[in-house]
């Protein structure tokens, strides 16, 4: 997968649909959106999915964990990556991310912020887990992206909790590169400046 090429993308159009159900998956094709994070389907109809978006020249990750009938675990990752062939994952799993990393996935690790020792606890786990992105939970605490973003100097998504463009600014003028939503009336790309490439 190339990296780079994807990061583009995600810094042209700065959102990512988060997708919960098949009707979600038609709105979002039929979007200017070119991201996708699938948290539906299961091992039956999950490489379809995969196919139709990527047919659509868009990129999709597969969060794991919301994906029925496969284990997270090093076998289900390899039938994943070459069997299913997404883009990459989504896990809270730092094991998972290490796993998804060594297959060539990309790999966006998720961070949920409940307090100050579960951000202590995610640097750590990031540290060692090196994601390609992080997405930071709920995505209505710019200041904490911004001081997350200082220490780790990942890419950072956000998502959750987002009612508005107007939450989606402010998260965006905190330095994530994109909030991910599901929020089928926020899926257009509006007139946000596109973000400054970093070179990997």
């Amino acid at each position: 997968m190339d990296k780079q090429a994807f990061y583009k993308s995600l810094c042209e159009t700065r959102k990512i649909a988060a997708i919960r159900d098949p009707k979600s998956l038609d709105q979002f094709l039929k979007s200017e959106l070119k991201i996708a994070i699938l948290l539906t389907g299961n091992i039956s109809v999950i490489k379809r999915y995969v196919d139709e978006i990527k047919r659509n020249d868009r990129y999709v990750f597969l969060h794991l964990e919301k994906i029925g009938g496969i284990s997270c675990d090093r076998e289900g990752l390899k039938f994943m990556a070459n069997y299913v062939k997404p883009t990459g994952i989504v896990s809270t799993k730092s094991s998972l991310i290490q796993l998804a990393n060594k297959v060539g996935l990309l790999t966006i690790q998720r961070l949920f912020l409940v307090d100050s020792e579960a951000l202590i606890n995610g640097i750590e786990q990031i540290n060692d887990s090196k994601p390609d992105f992080l997405e930071v939970m709920p995505g209505v605490i710019p200041n904490v992206i911004r001081d997350i973003h200082q220490q780790t100097k990942i890419p950072i998504i956000t998502g959750g909790l987002i009612k508005d463009q107007e939450q989606i600014n402010l998260a965006l003028e905190s330095g994530a590169v994109a909030v991910s939503t599901g929020k089928v009336g926020l899926w257009k790309v509006d007139t946000i400046q596109p973000r400054e490439l970093i070179h990997f």
